[in-house]
């Protein structure tokens, strides 16, 4: 296994210590050895756990220092996290109309590079983003559209986004024991692939999370979120 994927693998298990230590050994490595995209994919994985620690002026900062160093190899691919990450930190700081740009521009991006599984990927950042800035039936033609998607390709990997998507689309509808049961269903589904969400879907469930225990009562949260634990996610969206 590569340094690429050894360190997103660490990453999704939410080892941001193991991170941080890979990724300054890589950059070291890649300047010396003159491998541009080692360098762009370890400086990009910091950027991504400065988002985790909250820290977004950081995770801007490294973000545009690795799209710097991809733009000056001319390689296209090379640019694909970075514009991630800053689409990522304008919707987390609530920059939202600047999050959508920057979710479609990457997008685009994706499409000609052929990563149709990262667009969806993508679509699904800017449905989020569509549903905080108040177009709720936007959001859940793209939710929806995401979800055929990736239960038609077998993108299981993906499945646990899913659900938070699915938590924060009841919340937004007023459905907070559906809030509190999807939140069930992700916490499962994470948990069975050995992962953490990232970032800014964990910010998402989190919200969830409180308004759910805030309408229902801690009893009956509880009691909606244990049932949701129980449910395999293509039945928590009657699929099954």
């Amino acid at each position: 296994m590569g340094f690429k994927a050894e360190v997103r693998a660490a990453f999704r298990r939410g080892e941001s210590d193991a991170v941080v230590r890979m990724s300054e050994a890589e950059i070291e490595r890649a300047r010396a050895a003159g491998e541009p995209d080692g360098e762009v994919e370890a400086i990009y994985s910091l950027a991504r756990v400065a988002v985790r620690n909250g820290d977004l002026a950081e995770a801007e900062r490294l973000a545009t220092e690795a799209l710097d160093v991809a733009l000056r190899t001319g390689d296209r691919a090379l640019e694909t996290q970075p514009r991630h990450v800053l689409a990522a930190v304008a919707r987390m700081s609530g920059d939202l109309e600047r999050a959508r740009g920057l979710y479609r521009a990457s997008m685009t991006l994706r499409e000609q590079l052929g990563q149709y599984e990262a667009v969806n990927s993508e679509l699904h950042n800017l449905a989020f983003t569509e549903l905080h800035l108040g177009n709720l039936d936007e959001a859940r033609t793209m939710f929806a559209t995401g979800r055929e998607q990736v239960f038609r390709e077998g993108w299981d990997s993906f499945v646990p986004y899913l659900c938070v998507a699915g938590a924060a689309l009841a919340a937004a509808e007023g459905d907070h024991a559906r809030g509190a049961l999807m939140v069930g269903v992700t916490d499962a589904a994470f948990y069975a692939v050995g992962q953490v969400p990232d970032p800014d879907d964990a910010a998402e469930l989190a919200a969830v999370r409180v308004a759910a225990e805030k309408e229902l009562g801690a009893e009956r949260f509880a009691a909606e979120y244990a049932r949701g634990r129980t449910l395999e996610p293509r039945a928590a969206f009657g699929l099954q």
